[in-house]
This record gives C-alpha cells, structure tokens and sequence, in this order.
C-alpha cells in the first residue's frame, strides 16, 4: 500500500496553516474529501466544509460527505449553489464549468468571511478548466497545488488521514459532464444519467466486476453507456442481455432512441471544445 511521502503531507499542512481560518468546498470525490479531512485534523474549528446539493451532484457524494463528517466530526453545511438558476449554465456551453463553479464560489463568498479553498490538485492545470478561471475570479485557493501535490500525492494523504477506501474513489466529475456541449442541462436528462450510471455499476458489482469509469453520455443522436474494457467484456456475454433491454427500456420511456449502445470508455467524450458556444 502506497504512503504519503511525509513532505507532502508536511507541505500541504504549512499552506493550510497559512490560510487559517477557511471553508473547502467539498464535492464529495477523493480531492475535496481528503482537503476537508487534511483541514479538520489541522486546523480543528477554524475549518469548514461547505456541500453545494445540486440535481449535477450524485446523492452518493451527498451521503458519504455527510457520513465521513459525521464520523470525523467535521463542521459540514449543505447549501444549494444556484447554478440551475443560471441559463448560462444551463446552455451548456464549452465553459459550463465556469457558470457553475462561480455560481458555486459566488454562493459560499457570501455565506461566510472565511477563505475558501479547493480540492485541486497540480494534475488539473494540464487541462482546459474554466473553473479555475471561476475560482481566480472569486480568490479561491487551491492547497494541494500551492504544496505542488498530483492526484497520486492526494491518495497517498487520504489513506495516512483514515480516509480507507474513499481513497481510492474513481474520479467522477459532475453528471452534467455527461450531456454533450451544446445540448440543454435539465434535472430530467441528469435523473436518467445516474439512473443508467447506477444500474450498470449495480449489475457489474453483482457479477464480480469492479467498474472503473461508468458513464452514461447524452449525445445529439441519444444516450450511450462508456466503459472500461473489462466492464465491456461482461456485458457482451449472453447473461447481459436482461440488463441492455433494462437500459433500453429506460431510455426509450425519456424519448432516446434504442438500442442504447456500449462504447468503450472515452474520457471528456461530452467535451466538444470546437462546439458554439
């Protein structure tokens, strides 16, 4: 089992005590998790977490955040962000994720005189990420990246700070990832994406398997389910035939074409930086 090199975690705690009195914006994935458990275990009273609920946010992330601050006894609120008030975000543009993440730092600047922080880590800044530019904006700091911690460095802490298998939680980043650029964001479209996404992790854990990436993408043609190439060699056998006319049957009773088909997981496939914005 893979430790936190002790630099790290040393590194990540001088930048929080910097900060001091603070508020992370918890998402319920790995990095905001283990910021949020680095935080409390630092810092004490003068760390709070702030949970944004959202129709974009998977009641599983809701529910292991509140049983992990339970557990560790955390000082946790739940807000709703108001991102789903924004037509801007609501068009799913190319920089959705910048409407939503300033809807999201706008919301928690107001509720509290705290600095807020995020769970970034120095593997997001390879990428497009209109959030960070929402985050600058909104002079949200990034612990992780500010003590030059990666995704691995992240792990690592998590399971030194008792996280267990929340550790090694696949990445998994808001449902509206799924709906391909351009093609409206509603609750309804949200609803069947995790519907799908949880029936397939569903029948794969049931049979053994241990899905990595699970997603149900919306496309201008209709819905499609992405998996990792172990997941796919499962559902080709005869015994998935009961689950692809469940996942059929779903999608046809929101109006998507059928058969819905299983495509081999690409990673941001929704994300078409080319598409108007």
């Amino acid at each position: 089992m893979m430790e936190a090199i002790p630099g790290e975690l040393e590194g990540l705690n001088a930048v929080l005590g910097d900060i001091g009195h603070l508020a992370v914006a918890v998402s319920g994935g790995v990095d905001s998790l283990t910021l949020a458990q680095a935080a409390h275990r630092r810092l004490g009273a003068d760390a709070e977490m702030i949970h944004a609920v959202s129709p974009a946010v998977p009641v599983e992330a809701t529910a292991r955040t509140r049983t992990l601050a339970e557990r560790e006894g955390w000082a946790l609120r739940l807000v709703d962000a108001g991102e789903f008030d924004d037509p801007n975000y609501l068009a799913n543009p190319v920089n959705r994720c910048f409407f939503c993440k300033s809807a999201l730092y706008g919301s928690l600047s107001r509720l509290t005189d705290r600095a807020v922080v995020s769970g970034a880590n120095t593997d997001d800044l390879g990428d497009y990420r209109p959030g960070m530019e929402a985050a600058s904006n909104n002079g949200v700091r990034h612990p992780f990246i500010e003590a030059g911690i990666d995704k691995r460095g992240v792990r690592a802490i998590g399971r030194v700070l008792g996280l267990g298998s929340l550790a090694d939680l696949p990445a998994s980043p808001c449902l509206s990832s799924r709906i391909e650029t351009g093609i409206t964001v509603t609750s309804e479209a949200l609803e069947f994406v995790h519907a799908v996404e949880s029936r397939v992790a569903a029948w794969l854990a049931e049979r053994g398997g241990f899905p990595g990436a699970v997603r149900c993408r919306i496309r201008r043609e209709g819905a499609a389910v992405e998996l990792d190439t172990a997941s796919l060699e499962l559902l080709s056998q005869e015994q998935a035939r009961g689950l692809h006319e469940e996942v059929d049957q779903m999608a046809a009773s929101r109006g998507y074409v059928s058969p819905v088909p299983f495509e081999p997981y690409r990673m941001g496939s929704a994300f078409l930086k080319d598409a108007a914005s």
